[in-house]
């Protein structure tokens, strides 16, 4: 498996739509353990308004992460591979939305 990060632009409207998606997400993600592993997410106020998040998944393939969101319903506007992770601190506590 990969690492890759994932853009989702214009997603969601609401704090609860995304939260919507997160189990829309982790279901699809349990049927597919062998091929998708979701790791984490920032979600981010779109300029327009609305939510978007930038993912960090595991995937046995980019396309294994578009199968992924077609079942979860999520927007998979671009995929990146990861070059490399570098960590210089930890995350911060988690940002309320």
């Amino acid at each position: 498996m990969e690492l890759y990060a994932i853009l989702r632009r214009n997603g969601w409207a609401t704090p609860e739509d995304l939260g919507a998606a997160g189990e829309r997400s982790s279901a699809a993600g349990a049927e597919r353990a062998d091929d998708v592993r979701w790791i984490r997410s920032y979600a981010i106020e779109e300029p327009e308004g609305g939510l978007g998040t930038i993912c960090i998944y595991e995937a046995s393939s980019p396309q294994a992460i578009r199968e992924h969101a077609l079942a979860a319903d999520l927007p998979a506007t671009e995929i990146f591979k990861v070059a490399k992770t570098i960590v210089l601190n930890e995350d911060p506590v988690p940002a309320q939305a």
